[in-house]
């Protein structure tokens, strides 16, 4: 597969844009950039493209978070049940048409624009943690492996659970992390990584992580909650706009 210098020359404008994004809110990357270039190309090649940016930014955000051995401890069900769900899902991502891709691809950003737009969630009780966690990793799963983003189902969990702010950025580090590699190896395994792919693919890793850094340092500067709900509703004007490609 060969590439366009212009389409690569947004490529790298578009996960600049993106990872700035997850730097200043903490999550983001896939929505943004999935969502803009399903705009411009094939929607399963604008997934592609992010499998190595999301891997690499994930460890990234990881490694910047501090002390995650406790949010491993208490989130490991939820990142193994979200591992091994994204990793079978992903098998089925190579036979998956075009408008169902669309479609999928739209209701997640949707979804996850419209659960991070609203105001409260019902609680979800200690004692339900563990199915809570069950049945959210197994829906992040089949999203992620289907579509490259898994966050909708795993923020409609945290804004159950009320998590602070400083747990919220180490849980998501965890759970973004335990997606990524499996993703990564799903998607290499069965081919639909090719050479040309994973090249442009491990090229965009630069502009994401330059753009990590932006957004930490606008995180300082800006109103962070303002620029997250303003993305947030690009995010799901881009949504509603895949569903309408999807349906007409």
């Amino acid at each position: 597969m060969t590439f366009d210098p212009n389409l690569v020359l947004i490529g790298v404008l578009v996960f600049l844009l993106a990872g700035t994004i997850k730097g200043t809110v903490g999550m983001g990357l896939p929505v943004a950039a999935v969502g803009i270039l399903s705009q411009l190309i094939e929607p399963r090649t604008a997934v592609l493209l992010a499998v190595f940016p999301i891997l690499f930014s994930n460890v990234w955000q990881v490694y910047r978070s501090g002390d995650v051995l406790p949010a491993i401890r208490r989130y490991g069900l939820f990142a193994t049940v979200l591992a091994v769900s994204l990793f079978v899902t992903t098998f089925f991502a190579k036979i998956i048409s075009e408008e169902m891709l669309l479609a999928t691809l739209g209701t997640v950003i949707v979804l996850f624009a419209a659960t991070s737009l609203a105001i409260k969630l019902p609680y979800l009780p200690e004692r339900y943690d563990r199915l809570g966690q069950v049945v959210a990793g197994i829906c992040s799963g089949v999203f992620g492996g289907l579509t490259a983003m898994w966050s909708p189902p795993m923020v409609i969990y945290f804004l159950a659970r009320r998590l602070d702010k400083d747990e919220f950025v180490r849980a998501s580090g965890i759970l973004f992390l335990a997606g990524s590699v499996p993703l990564t190896l799903g998607y290499v395994h069965n081919g639909l990584i090719t050479g040309s792919l994973a090249i442009v693919s491990s090229a965009m890793i630069v502009p994401t992580l330059v753009g990590f850094a932006l957004g930490e340092a606008l995180r300082r500067r800006l109103d962070a909650s303002r620029f997250r709900s303003a993305v947030l509703v690009v995010f799901l004007i881009m949504g509603l706009n895949l569903l309408r490609e999807a349906v007409f």
